[in-house]
């Protein structure tokens, strides 16, 4: 695309739309996305929903957005402040109002701010006419009225064709940006071929929103061009974190040559993945919903043991009531994947919310000595490669291992470019030869993986089970010195898959005066603000870590090559806690948010002055 004259062109832009839940934020919001990736921009996209299907209408707790950070440069973060700003309601607004800088510009539903609408969501005055908003670039379309008009004539009741009010201001963005509608028009076709008189209607309403903007007045004639960003040739998709660690466990699963079994049960945010693999039976996908979290894990667990590449998902409730199995899984040592998709907690918590609040529970939340392999995915697209190496590492070192993303990465997007699936490593999972002289708990000596033996195989019958097993033979057994054996040879094991993932990673200087460390989906943001302090001229470098169990083996090495060292998380301190017991030689400052929102660059900088000058 060409740049168009007269108009503002900028490097990069944040767009959120808001409105009540149920208003289709998601949808627009997620078609606007699509529509910058298919003109060639670099993006991500932060969808923030209430918990509730259909809250109380034009309620601050109510109010459903999906916001849309899209450039011609690399896109790291979710965003901050808005150059747009689409409120359907007089809530959505008092909601988000803080996020607009002083040149936002605000759409609004003007038909909506009535004095009942007002004074339900708090406002004691009419914002669009009381001045509040003088420092924004406010554009007021009367949405309702616009679409009553444009439809009279068609055979339509009102509620239906109110149905299509966010099409008309998704038409008016997409002109504000000056991209076109053919995307979303197509999409309108495809997901309303049964209804074509529907997919019609929206398709009007999308352009009536389009055209509007010839009808605005100079002053409001606001216009913006993104170039495309500058990508490698390929195939991309615009992929939420949920479907690109379905796709990753695929892909593991066919580079293993094996089969795919999930067995799990439905929980926000993780579902998605549930459904998502359900449709791909054609690539050897297994699924089964459980009647709860333990018979999906225990279902998951008993798919292992017979010789399927193994996966079960979650969030933190159903993490904790996987426990007991989890356990089961370290003591036949069998691989399994576990997709821990991170919320609020704790108990149901805040179950459409983000954080980072199971960490620990990850590392050390099991009866017993129960070490498992953790990983933590950093970005959307991020979540593909992230669960593929999960799979890999549990299927070839026979041990469980729990990848840890969150909501903002599964409900969240990003550009993702597709790869050959031919290109990625091959899985040799330690299958055992048929009729050798086969005992369980054999090991290679290298990894200390036992060896798999996939029942039906001649002469390999043996018996496994969540009773401590001897040595070798895997009978049985209460000995204490064999208990103390087999505890530290599961430890061990899992502690030599260092051997086999990356070393630690710094950006920036290998040395200097500030480290910041993080872990999963901060990376973005806080990569951002390391960017922005060194251009500052400040000797400060970023360790963003997704081997967390083990660590990599040049941790201490990174960090005593710092003067100082701050974690930062969206917990109240957890993989500071984990750092302090395993590397304690090094003082370590913190930066912690527990919000269920993002970190921003701001704070985060404002933390490492603090820690610079103490």
């Amino acid at each position: 695309m060409n740049k168009p004259k007269n108009m503002v062109e900028l490097e990069s832009a944040v767009v959120k739309f808001v409105g009540d839940s149920g208003d289709g934020m998601q949808l627009i919001g997620t078609l606007f996305a699509d529509s910058c990736a298919y003109d060639g921009n670099d993006l991500t996209t932060f969808p923030d929903y209430p918990a509730e299907i259909r809250p109380p209408a034009n309620t601050i707790a109510g109010v459903s957005g999906f916001q849309v950070y899209f450039g011609s440069k690399k896109i790291l973060s979710f965003g901050e402040k808005l150059d747009v700003l689409v409120c359907l309601n007089p809530a959505s607004l008092k909601a988000n109002l803080k996020w607009a800088k002083k040149d936002t510009v605000i759409i609004v539903d003007s038909d909506e701010f009535t004095e009942q609408t007002l004074e339900k969501c708090g406002y004691t005055s009419n914002p669009l006419t009381d001045h509040s908003l003088k420092d924004r670039k406010l554009i007021q379309v009367p949405v309702t009225t616009i679409i009553k008009e444009k439809t009279s004539s068609l055979n339509f009741d009102n509620k239906t064709v109110l149905r299509s009010r966010n099409m008309l201001v998704l038409g008016l963005t997409l002109r504000l940006f000056n991209k076109k509608t053919s995307y979303v028009e197509n999409y309108l076709s495809e997901k309303f071929a049964s209804k074509p008189d529907i997919a019609n209607l929206n398709k009007k309403i999308l352009l009536e929103g389009y055209n509007y903007y010839d009808q605005l007045p100079v002053n409001q004639k606001f216009s913006f061009f993104v170039p495309p960003a500058k990508l490698e040739k390929g195939k991309y998709k615009n992929i939420n974190g949920n479907i690109a660690t379905a796709w990753g466990l695929l892909a593991a699963a066919e580079r293993a040559h094996l089969n795919l079994f999930l067995g799990s049960y439905p929980i926000t945010p993780a579902t998605e993945i549930l459904v998502e693999l359900a449709k791909h039976k054609s690539l050897g996908a297994r699924v089964m919903q459980a009647e709860d979290e333990i018979a999906g894990i225990c279902s998951a667990i008993g798919a292992s043991f017979a010789g399927a590449m193994a996966v079960t998902t979650t969030s933190g409730p159903g993490l904790s009531l996987k426990s007991e199995a989890m356990g089961l899984a370290v003591m036949t040592e069998l691989p399994l994947v576990i997709v821990n998709v991170q919320r609020g907690g704790p108990s149901t918590g805040l179950p459409t919310k983000s954080e980072q609040a199971d960490l620990l529970q990850a590392l050390w939340g099991r009866n017993g000595e129960a070490p498992m392999l953790v990983m933590a995915a950093d970005s959307p697209a991020d979540c593909f490669y992230s669960a593929f190496m999960a799979a890999k590492l549990s299927l070839e070192h026979m041990t469980p291992c729990i990848l840890l993303t969150d909501g903002s990465l599964g409900n969240g997007s990003e550009l993702f470019k597709i790869p050959d699936v031919n290109t990625l490593p091959e899985i040799k999972p330690p299958l055992a030869k048929p009729n050798t002289d086969y005992k369980p708990y054999a090991r290679n000596p290298e990894t200390l993986a036992r060896y798999w033996a996939i029942p039906g195989t001649e002469g390999l019958r043996h018996r496994i089970g969540g009773l401590e097993k001897e040595n070798i033979t895997g009978v049985v057994t209460t000995d204490p010195e064999n208990h103390e054996l087999m505890v530290k040879l599961r430890a061990e094991k899992v502690q030599r898959v260092a051997n086999y993932i990356p070393e630690q990673e710094v950006f920036g200087e290998p040395e200097g005066d500030l480290l910041v460390v993080s872990w999963g989906g901060t990376k973005g943001v806080i990569r951002e603000s390391v960017i922005e302090m060194q251009k500052e001229g400040k000797k400060v470098s970023h360790a963003h870590f997704k081997y967390i169990m083990p660590l990599p083996k040049n941790t201490e090495q990174v960090f005593s090559r710092f003067k100082k060292i701050i974690v930062c998380e969206l917990n109240n301190g957890q993989f500071v806690v984990y750092l302090r017991a395993v590397l304690p030689q090094f003082k370590y400052y913190q930066a912690n948010k527990i919000q269920s929102l993002p970190f921003f660059m701001d704070e985060l900088k404002e933390k490492y002055y603090k820690v610079l000058e103490d």
